[in-house]
């Protein structure tokens, strides 16, 4: 996965003819920690898991990023996000830099109490590389609000009352308004603004989505709203479709009562890998990294795909997919809804002043425009795919941050 996120990198250095030491130093993390995390589970065995914390770049601003809950986590995923991250948070224009971490554990398997004792633990052997101004965690994979909540608590431990240490909290421990939503309202919107381009409405459209989970439920939930018609769904669990477009709104109450979209009564089963082909104009990718690769591209019927997960095209599908005309929006420009209004909830908590859902929303509908101009602008200046394009724009903005900050007498063409 490292390589392949820098497999953007460099085709987008390759534009502006960034040479190797700048590349090197814009790709290499400021830290990378790896602690050991031992708690008694309920069952009186000790248990043992690794924990990750890397810290990318800080040039523009404190570093942000998720906490994942995976078996599969381990220090390449973190340092490959917290890449991403930096690249992310540069093409909304928020004042951040990159990071990314998480511990190998499975939730599915934990009890409450246990993995309690992990977020703490982890915690308390983060707390002097953590906090408002440094690094600011926020929910990822298999981690949400309760999670969050707990890493406020343990860190002001420590720190005294800290809000702004952690997003995406409960609204009861100053969280925002619309966070919940931010990264499918986000996706939405550039969906929308892709639709424009081509002179289509949301009616005019039928679109899939892959993974069911915070981001693609809520996608799908506002892509419905808009009038488009999603006619496939599908997580780990199995698939579900219905050429008239699904109750999406049945189908997220289906999700919350059973845990899995299999099962739903309101349409046709089929076998999750299916959704990357399916006959649908619009794909939306939105569960874990390595979706769409060599072997399925070519599988791909629809005309546009938004990137709801991140890293979910490998760089050899996506050559694919362009030579065969298709469109992506991708992830560190459809997916940033969350992190901008991530930085919505820190701005407030640092300032201790609560913004209505209103607000929010219209703040991410006014940053995200912005972003998909500004990306749009550079893909038409170098005749370059909205991937392409997005790396350059954010390489040209970390890179000028970071020249800001010393003295060099090479100038450097960003």
């Amino acid at each position: 996965m490292l390589a392949e996120s820098h497999f953007y990198f460099h085709k987008a250095a390759d534009v502006i003819g960034l040479d190797d030491k700048v590349r090197t130093i814009l790709l290499t993390p400021r830290r990378s920690v790896k602690v050991e995390v031992v708690i008694e589970g309920e069952d009186g065995e000790l248990q043992t898991y690794n924990g990750f914390r890397v810290q990318h770049n800080m040039a523009r601003g404190p570093m942000k990023g998720g906490l994942r809950y995976h078996p599969a986590m381990d220090e390449d995923h973190a340092v490959a996000l917290a890449n991403l991250m930096t690249w992310k948070t540069a093409v909304v224009d928020v004042p951040y830099g990159g990071a990314k971490g998480g511990i190998d554990c499975d939730p599915r398997h934990m009890s409450e109490r246990d993995l309690f004792q992990v977020t703490t633990f982890f915690v308390e052997q983060l707390k002097e590389i953590i906090g408002p101004t440094t690094d600011i965690p926020a929910p990822d994979v298999n981690t949400n609000a309760k999670v969050m909540g707990w890493i406020m608590h343990e860190y002001s431990k420590y720190a005294g009352f800290s809000p702004a240490v952690v997003t995406g909290k409960p609204l009861d421990l100053f969280g925002s308004e619309g966070r919940d939503a931010a990264t499918g309202r986000g996706l939405v919107h550039v969906l929308g603004a892709a639709l424009e381009e081509q002179k289509k409405s949301f009616e005019d459209v039928t679109v899939a989505v892959q993974g069911f989970g915070n981001v693609g439920s809520n996608a799908a939930l506002l892509i419905a709203e808009q009038g488009a018609r999603v006619v496939a769904a599908a997580d780990s669990t199995g698939g579900v479709s219905n050429d008239g477009g699904l109750d999406v709104p049945a189908l997220h109450a289906w999700k919350n009562e059973h845990g899995r979209v299999d099962g739903f009564p309101g349409g046709e089963a089929f076998e999750n890998t299916e959704i990357i082909g399916w006959d649908a104009d619009v794909l939306v990718p939105a569960a874990l990294e390595n979706a769409i690769t060599e072997d399925n591209a070519s599988d791909v019927k629809a005309s546009l795909i938004v990137e709801g997960a991140n890293a979910p095209t490998t760089p050899g599908a996506d050559q694919i997919l362009n030579d065969r005309g298709v469109a992506i929006i991708p992830d560190i420009l459809a997916n940033a809804g969350g992190v901008t209004v991530s930085y919505f909830e820190w701005a407030q908590n640092i300032q201790q002043f609560r913004w209505d859902e209103a607000r929010v929303n219209r703040e991410l509908d006014k940053k995200m425009s912005q972003a998909y101009r500004s990306v749009r602008e550079v893909a038409t200046e170098h005749d370059i795919d909205l991937r392409t394009a997005a790396f350059v724009l954010a390489i040209r903005r970390v890179g000028r941050a970071a020249l800001a900050r010393v003295h060099y007498r090479t100038e450097f063409p960003f």
